[in-house]
């Protein structure tokens, strides 16, 4: 099976220098000419059989971008959605360093009303099974999404440590190719931008 991992276009929260998270915000006029120029890349590269997103605006944009381009369904999961981060979402970063100050708790815990890493990497972990269970191996697979979930993707994928210090950068509608077949778990594009919007 062939997964095309994507994160979503530019989004209003980058132009407002706000968390993101959970807050719900819309893509950019930039991010919609982003989503439509990967689609594109993706409509002549690549058969796309199914495309699961988060269920956010801005991925869920992205996504119908690409759906319209590939006229692959759509299937919305809400376990794709970004980091819950609580109280911080939405709030401008100068807020969140006076008020929110970063703290260190065990993976299973966490502050500010937001969701444990634990529990984070359980839905990439989710997902990741339900994308190889769901799909035969012959299919190329979508799925739109957000860069922290893609990093706990890419954690699951290469079975990382929950507690694993690394970070895979994804930039606005960045593709990741994987290509996983029986024991195999094959990294064939990363981040790799195909657009200069």
């Amino acid at each position: 099976m062939k997964l095309l991992i994507i994160r979503h276009g530019e989004s209003e929260a980058d132009i407002l220098d706000v968390h993101e998270g959970r807050a719900d915000f819309e893509l950019t006029k930039r991010g919609h000419c982003q989503a439509d120029a990967m689609s594109e890349y993706v409509r002549q590269n690549y058969q796309i059989t199914k495309i699961y997103h988060s269920t956010l605006r801005r991925a869920k944009q992205t996504a119908e971008h690409l759906a319209l381009k590939t006229q692959a369904p759509l299937i919305p999961d809400e376990n794709l959605m970004e980091f819950n981060n609580g109280l911080i979402a939405g709030l401008k970063h100068s807020v969140v360093e006076k008020k929110y100050p970063q703290m260190k708790v065990p993976v299973h815990s966490s502050v500010y009303e937001q969701e444990s890493m634990l529990e984070f990497r359980y839905r990439a972990e989710y997902m990741l099974s339900k994308l190889m269970s769901e799909n035969d191996d012959e299919n190329t697979i979508a799925v739109v999404t957000h860069g922290g979930m893609i990093n706990q993707l890419y954690k699951a994928f290469y079975k990382l440590p929950v507690e694993a210090e690394f970070t895979f950068f994804t930039g606005d509608a960045g593709i990741h190719e994987w290509i996983i077949k029986e024991n195999s778990r094959i990294l064939v594009k990363a981040n790799f931008i195909p657009h200069n919007i």
